[in-house]
């Protein structure tokens, strides 16, 4: 996964569980794409201090989602959900019994997951 949407998702997950100055410097490093040097100088401290942050914030946002596995469960069921659709279509134009069982298989997945 790119790194950016890979840190955007987990972000979106778990980013309420950082301190407000943490969210406040990760959001405008990485979601707002602003410098180092421009989040330094707003918060009064080094770019190296801005650049440990991020890198302080994306290892707790790792360490939240190798136990919660949030994010992994999310894309699994996004592309279930995918197939779903995907099976749902071409059963509708082609009526055949053995697609519908397969959806039923991925639904039931889908529920037992959550």
């Amino acid at each position: 996964m790119e790194k950016i949407v890979k840190q955007t998702l987990l972000y979106d997950f778990y980013g309420e569980l950082l301190t407000e100055h943490q969210k406040g410097i990760y959001e405008e490093v990485v979601l707002n794409d602003f410098s180092l040097s421009e989040v330094a100088e707003a918060y009064g401290i080094s770019r190296q201090g801005v650049y440990d942050m991020i890198r302080r914030c994306n290892k707790i946002l790792m360490g939240y989602e190798e136990k919660l596995h949030l994010v992994e469960k999310f894309l699994r069921t996004k592309e279930m959900v995918t197939e779903i659709n995907r099976l749902a279509l071409q059963f509708k134009e082609e009526g055949e019994i053995e697609k519908i069982e397969k959806i039923q298989r991925i639904s039931q997945q889908i529920i037992k997951d959550f």
